[in-house]
């Protein structure tokens, strides 16, 4: 007799959806929103958005710095036709947009010219529909969200052909130059900056203030100070100099276009690094002016070996020799003086105008290298070089684990707002310099906000 076995059947068919379906649209419909702020009084704006874009261009000055454009606000006029009628006419669904602007001069000379405050026509933007599109030309097209690499640092590896491993750091900003810091097969760490010619990590170190061995040693703990006289030197015979020992003197000159007596700063290597401390080398150094010595540490001195190879391929001794190594570096020639060659660290990372690791870039910075900095604080700082340069000796000694650049941690989506953003800057950058032109080229006459202004270089981009 066969038996019938009665299986039970559970049907969801009729379960009821508790999951409500979100607003696919409110991203971009949101993201183009705080990007115009016209909700908001000018007064409680945010920092952010079209906002933004105007505050970081404006005001423009002429290089005599007599006039001076400045931004005072922004507006919108409502769209000449309907959305559905540039369907139907294959028309650009856009609203004009205007500045208000005020032209001062600073001269006194300029009698005749008075304080201006005008409203500027600076082009017709396309606008989003309630649908979260745009209508271009009659069509109707929709901003993707790009998904891309998050700004902040990242720690990677890569693997020699001889099976040496090489760490690197990669720091990406929102808008800026990439530096980044690898080590060799020789154990030695360098720095890039926007993939250019390398260099030793400690000339960068240098460059930023941290200017004598003794500054770069006492930053990671590595080296003993003992005075330069006989007797303590002698107590410590046999071991190495941590840092070179230099002879210091001052030359003067007269310069030749201003007839000014300059002084300048040399230095002569005596000892260099690694010299191990004999009777010879004692005697030397007490019979110079020489108030102390750096000794290595011997409990850290395994640790930090990266560093001493490091700087004993830095061939610089001063701040001053760092950062016209580095400018030669990058600009391939001699800077012309010793001010421009100091600027261009601080205009590459220090300046808020051409460096930006916006907020989601110094959030990841700071929880990646235990910083509290504030987040209003987007660009670089020498703390944040400081912890990356120590985070990847700590990798070349198997004490932190890499990133993986691929895990979606370390993506974010760029919304349409961010991409207007990038290209209002484009435009309102060109607008700056087309207005900065014009300025130069006025001298007595009267001229307005209007005239400096081309509606056509935004609207290109």
């Amino acid at each position: 007799m066969s038996s019938t076995q009665v299986q039970n059947r559970i049907s969801f068919g009729k379960t009821k959806n508790l999951a409500e379906t979100p607003d696919l649209l409110d991203i971009q419909l949101e993201s183009f929103k705080e990007f115009f702020q016209l909700e908001t009084t000018p007064d409680k704006r945010n920092n952010e958005g079209l906002f933004r874009v105007f505050k970081e261009n404006f005001p423009i000055a002429d290089t005599r710095n007599i006039f001076v454009l400045e931004f005072l606000d922004y507006f919108i006029d409502p769209p000449r036709y309907s959305i559905d009628e540039c369907m139907e006419r294959g028309l650009t669904y856009a609203v004009p947009l205007k500045a208000k602007l005020r032209l001062s001069c600073n001269d006194e000379e300029h009698v005749d010219f008075q304080t201006i405050v005008q409203d500027v026509f600076l082009g017709n933007i396309p606008y989003m529909t309630p649908r979260g599109t745009f209508v271009i030309n009659g069509a109707e097209r929709v901003v993707v969200s790009q998904l891309h690499r998050s700004p902040g640092v990242f720690f990677g590896q890569s693997t020699h052909p001889n099976g040496t491993k090489i760490y690197s750091a990669r720091v990406i900003p929102f808008k800026g130059a990439w530096m980044e810091f690898a080590t060799d097969i020789n154990n030695v760490m360098y720095a890039y900056i926007d993939r250019k010619k390398k260099f030793p990590v400690t000339t960068l170190l240098r460059s930023i203030g941290f200017e004598t061995d003794k500054d770069i040693l006492e930053l990671f703990g590595m080296a003993i100070e003992v005075k330069a006289d006989k007797k303590t030197l002698a107590e410590h015979v046999g071991k190495k100099l941590a840092a070179r020992v230099l002879r210091t003197w001052v030359e003067d000159f007269v310069d030749e276009d201003t007839g000014e007596v300059v002084s300048i700063e040399r230095n002569e290597i005596v000892m260099e690094r690694d010299t191990v401390l004999d009777e010879d080398a004692v005697d030397m150094i007490s019979e110079m002016d020489v108030k102390s010595v750096f000794l290595q540490r011997e409990d850290v001195g395994g640790d930090y070996a990266i560093i001493y190879n490091t700087l004993n391929k830095d061939t610089s001794n001063s701040e001053l020799e760092a950062v016209q190594h580095i400018y030669r570096q990058l600009r391939g020639a001699d800077a012309p003086d010793n001010e421009t060659a100091r600027g261009i660290i601080d205009k590459l990372f220090f300046s808020d105008k051409r460096y930006d690791l916006g907020e989601v870039g110094r959030y990841k910075i700071n929880r990646k290298l235990g910083l509290e900095l504030p987040l209003d604080k987007k660009v670089l700082t020498k703390q944040d070089i400081i912890e990356i340069i120590k985070y990847l000796v700590r990798l070349t000694n198997a004490k932190a684990e890499i990133d993986d650049i691929d895990h979606l941690s370390n993506r974010r989506v760029r919304t349409v707002g961010e991409q207007l953003y990038a290209q209002f800057g484009v435009g309102l950058a060109r607008m700056a310099r087309t207005i900065r032109e014009r300025m130069n080229v006025r001298d007595n006459e009267v001229f307005t906000p209007v005239d400096l202004i081309n509606a056509r270089t935004l609207s290109s981009v």
